[in-house]
């Protein structure tokens, strides 16, 4: 009986062995999300979205992405990201009106961009300076830092007109995330001024609005000087109404300044 006792005890530590490196294959092989995963094709502006839940709520977040035409073949190169926040006629249609203005319409018709783009769209029903949205686009931002190799030191916020507003408000609530800002004609709150002094800004605003008024721009600007602030900028444009945003994005000087600046954290 020893002899065949021998022969069981043998054939159930094969059993065991082989049990233990079956599941070690799995472990192994169990795919997992990282920053070396490219989910869109370089140099192509793509649709995604994104959905975050909170105790209260949940809400879909669709928005453009843009990756460098070389982030593939540069796999130790860390990226700026601008963040740009549209006006609200771009919130009544399909993700693609997005691409309509700025920097998502240099994407769009395939200029190669020397940073990560990434574009939301916010519905119709709600406003890009509201919580829910301020909320929305915090959470998108980490998604982005999580699965892209970005240089965290270089975060571009801009926005146009409603997506002026959401600007001033957003550089306000995370004025440490962002290496500038450049809010078009957008308002933003006084009361805010003080948290945005270390913040490079550029603003700009056409002299003949008549949706935003000029004063929207102009006081605020003059709160963070009046506060300290030697960083911020403010261009009016003389005789422009309303889209006082298709000058400065077309403006090169404007992108090697937000390239230029660098978060201090």
């Amino acid at each position: 009986m020893r002899p065949i006792l021998r022969s069981n005890s043998i054939r159930l530590s094969l059993i065991v062995l082989l049990l233990s490196m079956g599941l070690g294959w799995v472990v192994t092989r169990e795919p997992q999300e990282t920053k070396t995963q490219i989910p869109v094709e370089p140099g192509k502006q793509v649709e995604k979205s994104l959905v975050v839940k909170t105790k209260d709520s949940e809400q879909n977040i669709p928005y453009l992405l843009y990756l460098p035409a070389e982030y593939d073949s540069k796999p130790d190169q860390e990226w700026p990201v601008m963040l740009f926040l549209h006006g609200r006629g771009e919130s009544d249609g399909p993700l693609s009106v997005v691409a309509k203005w700025g920097p998502p319409k240099l994407a769009d018709r395939g200029d190669d961009l020397p940073y990560i783009l990434v574009s939301p769209q916010c519905p119709k029903e709600g406003f890009w300076n509201d919580e829910t949205r301020q909320a929305g686009l915090d959470k998108l931002l980490q998604e982005i830092s999580a699965k892209y190799r970005i240089d965290k030191k270089k975060i571009i916020l801009t926005g146009l007109s409603m997506g002026g507003f959401g600007s001033w408000k957003l550089a306000a609530n995370y004025p440490k995330r962002f290496s500038c800002a450049v809010p078009i004609c957008g308002i933003g709150e006084v009361e805010d001024a003080p948290k945005l002094v270390d913040l490079p800004i550029w603003a700009f605003h056409g002299t003949e609005d008549d949706v935003v008024p000029l004063d929207g721009s102009a006081k605020i600007v003059e709160a963070i000087k009046q506060a300290g602030g030697a960083e911020v900028r403010f261009t009016t444009l003389e005789h422009v109404g309303h889209n006082s945003w298709s000058a400065p994005y077309a403006m090169p000087e404007l992108y090697q300044w937000m390239l230029s600046q660098s978060a201090s954290e």
